[in-house]
């Protein structure tokens, strides 16, 4: 194929915001291609929650998204929300199940996922390029795409290419960088729902719990999640640190809770008093895993000592430690772990009703390309549905 062939709507990346578009426009009566690098589509949807895709969340507001424009999000998540995506889903009989926090996900496989997007850019006619490597791509309406099957040509250009996040399947910074030769802004990328790894005696302390996994509360400023916090040979992972990791900011501490429901000072206290004789440690382990309690006893220096010896002072100490316990990250394990690509093309360049650039009204950015960041919990794929959305309906 290297002949030159004219379409409406040219969009490159065929994952879940991609697909969205292409199904959209093409139900428009748009002639639609759809170009990617992969030979198979939707690939970060198909290893997704075990492979069981956490497609959407309950409950979905802009406060779940990060971005540096907060605002940026609420018109396409309020124009096509999590209902809509439903009611697509109950039209192809995809069952589902709701697990903890609102967390959708399909009763069978994300690959239903995948069919049901495909069968709605099938029924529109849009043809797929796949195992296609992208070059240059040119023009400013029309534009135009080379690639090791031909070049492409389109009156609009709609760019879902993703971020850097997991580059196993292969992603890249092909949108920022786009983007930056468009003459748009790119809000520098960092990994965002990733697991945070530490060193010197922090990390020898997490390798020695490492396997252990406790409901606590994570917090960082004024931002705190309560969920599974996980002790690794890196650091700490977890659904609580991949969310806090997202606000994490390099060279400054969290605060990890390991009994964020109880007054563990009022409690040592009153273990004081009633077992007088019982060592720091076997109080300590009826209320934590008993390698994790050891540790932390030892750490405030109370191992082997009954609590009845232990002054008031040193059991206060203790109970900072277990519910105020101040880490400072060395860094994250980075995108090969990551969940999603914090930052990309800023907001400020784009129409939050359309998705197009405003100085190319042709160019349109969407999913995990943009500046905008959910979190853990389905809210990432609802951006991509909804940006999607909306640009199928605008080109």
């Amino acid at each position: 194929m290297n002949s030159l062939f004219p379409y409406d709507v040219m969009v490159i990346g065929a994952g879940a915001a991609g697909l969205m578009c292409a199904a959209l426009a093409s139900g428009r009566g748009k002639r639609v291609v759809v170009l990617d690098h992969s030979d198979q589509p939707g690939r970060k949807i198909l290893i997704s929650g075990g492979g069981k895709c956490n497609f959407t969340n309950r409950t979905v507001t802009p406060a779940q998204y990060l971005s540096a424009n907060p605002h940026y999000a609420t018109s396409a998540l309020k124009r096509y929300g999590p209902a809509d995506f439903l009611d697509l889903m109950k039209r192809y009989r995809i069952a589902f199940h709701e697990r903890e926090h609102g967390q959708l996900f399909c009763d069978n496989s994300a690959a239903d996922i995948v069919s049901m997007l495909m069968s709605e850019c099938g029924a529109g006619g849009v043809e797929m390029v796949l195992d296609a490597k992208i070059g240059a791509v040119t023009g400013d309406g029309p534009f135009r795409a080379a690639t090791s099957r031909g070049t492409y040509e389109a009156a609009a250009l709609v760019v879902a290419t993703g971020g850097l996040s997991v580059p196993k399947i292969g992603a890249t910074g092909f949108a920022h960088t786009l983007a930056g030769r468009y003459g748009l802004a790119v809000v520098a990328p960092r990994p965002g729902l990733v697991p945070l790894t530490f060193t010197g005696a922090d990390l020898d302390l997490m390798r020695d719990l490492a396997g252990i996994a406790i409901p606590a509360e994570v917090t960082f400023g004024k931002t705190k999640f309560r969920e599974a916090v996980l002790f690794t040979h890196r650091g700490l992972s977890g659904p609580a640190i991949l969310q806090i990791s997202s606000y994490w900011l390099t060279g400054q501490s969290i605060t990890l809770n390991l009994l964020p429901d109880l007054d563990v000072q009022a409690r040592l206290l009153e273990r004081k008093a009633q077992r007088p004789n019982a060592q720091v440690e076997t109080i300590v382990g009826e209320l934590l895993p008993a390698r994790l309690a050891r540790a932390l006893v030892e750490r405030a220096g109370l191992l082997g000592r009954p609590i009845g010896q232990s002054t008031n002072a040193a059991l206060a100490g203790l109970a900072r430690l277990l519910s105020q316990w101040p880490l400072v990250p060395a860094g994250s394990e980075g995108y090969r772990t990551a969940e999603v690509t914090l930052g990309g093309v800023d907001t400020a360049g784009l129409s939050s009703k359309t998705m197009a650039a405003k100085s190319h009204p042709g160019l349109f950015f969407v999913g995990e390309a943009v500046d905008v960041a959910g979190w853990l919990g389905g809210y990432n794929f609802q951006w991509a549905w909804s940006s999607g959305w909306v640009a199928g309906m605008s080109v």
